[in-house]
């Protein structure tokens, strides 16, 4: 039996897209998407010049703080699907990961914050699914780091891990915003 492994990638975040995250998105609400459910919770902000940007620094303090809805979101829109699609499709090995941040123009609203999120997740899918058995040997290149020499493959298993668990922890924080006294 031949397998198309190609399929079988972009279906295993395909099917937890349209089958169980993105309904669970369905009337997000600003209110829900900005809640900070605990004190000194990582949001997305304004910063002095009037942009929004999510709260960030590297390497992360100890422990993590615990992170918004609208991080959570961001994280996907910005760092997890929107710059591994700058960077690979088409490849970009001369992508700055800090200049790619700060040019997103980050949602301040649930539905800018879906809207983004629908487009990077299609735009990393679409890049996903053209690469084919050839694009998914090829190493990942400089701009992956240490990553370099690992598989194409290696990466989008890597991207459905953290959208399959961000989603699922998006969808938790929904049930918690619903259930607050």
């Amino acid at each position: 039996m031949t397998v198309d492994w190609n399929r079988e990638l972009v279906d295993q975040l395909g099917w937890h897209w349209d089958n169980q995250a993105r309904p669970r998105l369905e009337g997000l609400t600003d209110e829900e998407y900005l809640w900070e459910p605990v004190e000194g919770a990582w949001s997305v902000r304004r910063r002095e010049d009037g942009s929004l940007f999510p709260d960030w620094e590297w390497p992360p303090p100890e422990p993590v703080p615990f992170t918004t809805i609208a991080w959570r979101m961001c994280h996907l829109i910005g760092p997890v699907f929107g710059a591994r699609v700058a960077a690979y499709f088409p490849p970009n090995p001369e992508i700055d990961f800090e200049a790619y941040m700060d040019s997103v123009d980050w949602p301040g609203t649930a539905d800018e914050a879906l809207a983004l999120l629908d487009e990077s997740h299609r735009r990393w899918r679409d890049g996903v699914a053209g690469l084919g058995p050839d694009g998914l040997a090829q190493p990942c290149g400089k701009q992956s780091g240490p990553y370099a020499d690992h598989p194409m493959a290696a990466l989008v298993l890597h991207i459905n891990r953290e959208a399959i668990h961000h989603l699922a922890e998006i969808a938790l924080l929904r049930d918690l915003y619903a259930a607050r006294p």
